[in-house]
């Protein structure tokens, strides 16, 4: 059996704040390396061999990561990164508090940017305070790769190009595969293995730090899934 391994990174000292993250480089709060350890000990009490590991450029999914092999003992482990999987870019949105902006613009609008599936926030402009936020995330990607907002389904579209072109290929010679990422890249992810609607996608939280497991059949179709953190799980859409 081939399983898939997808953790969300461990809380970070912006989601500590309520605040839109997206490209900002936030690192982990201390219940985030909780989280992150945590998840490495779970995955270790299922007893599954971790054999290839993916991640985005930003240090929350990174670190993350590092925290859980090491608690596998993989301390030499490589791991692929990649921006293909880092969060969703929030725009003009970046850095606002959530509660604020939504007592702001209403709560309409408010869910439209946060959870439709294909309308973005306004776009950030390049004199915005945070881009200096970002690190060198935007001297390692192509320029015309680097949005300046995006809807779920932008980031569903470099996703899923990712997956296809690169993770697919791989999984197909290993049995175990673990991608630490995001929120919406793995919700973007979920939509297209879990096949779930333009108007369902909006119901699928995905809590921090909680290892989801999903089980696939030879035909890399994925059959099952569940997370190893029972206590904090949230309802996998369409999914047995």
């Amino acid at each position: 059996m081939k399983q898939l391994i997808l953790i969300r990174h461990g809380q970070s000292l912006w989601n500590a704040k309520n605040k839109f993250t997206g490209w900002v480089d936030s690192p982990l709060s201390e219940r985030g390396i909780q989280e992150a350890a945590k998840a490495g000990k779970l995955i270790k009490e299922f007893n599954v061999d971790v054999e290839v590991a993916f991640t985005s450029f930003l240090s929350r999914a990174i670190d993350t990561l590092n925290l859980l092999l090491k608690e596998l003992d993989k301390n030499d482990f490589i791991v692929n990164k990649t921006w293909y999987l880092n969060e969703r870019h929030y725009g003009s949105l970046t850095g606002l508090n959530k509660e604020e902006t939504k007592q702001k613009i209403g709560e309409s609008l408010f869910l439209k940017y946060r959870r439709s599936w294909d309308i973005a926030p306004p776009r950030m402009e390049k004199n915005d305070k945070n881009i200096s936020l970002f690190g060198s995330l935007n001297k390692t990607i192509p320029g015309d790769k680097v949005p300046n907002t995006e809807s779920l389904k932008d980031t569903y579209d470099r996703v899923i190009k990712y997956y296809n072109e690169t993770i697919s290929d791989i999984f197909k010679k290993n049995n175990v595969v673990i991608i630490a990422a995001h929120g919406n890249s793995l919700r973007a992810l979920c939509k297209y293995l879990f096949k779930i609607s333009d108007i369902e996608i909006n119901k699928l939280e995905i809590p921090t730090g909680n290892p989801m497991i999903i089980n696939f059949s030879e035909n890399l179709r994925a059959d099952n899934a569940k997370y190893l953190d029972k206590e904090r799980a949230k309802p996998i859409i369409n999914i047995d």
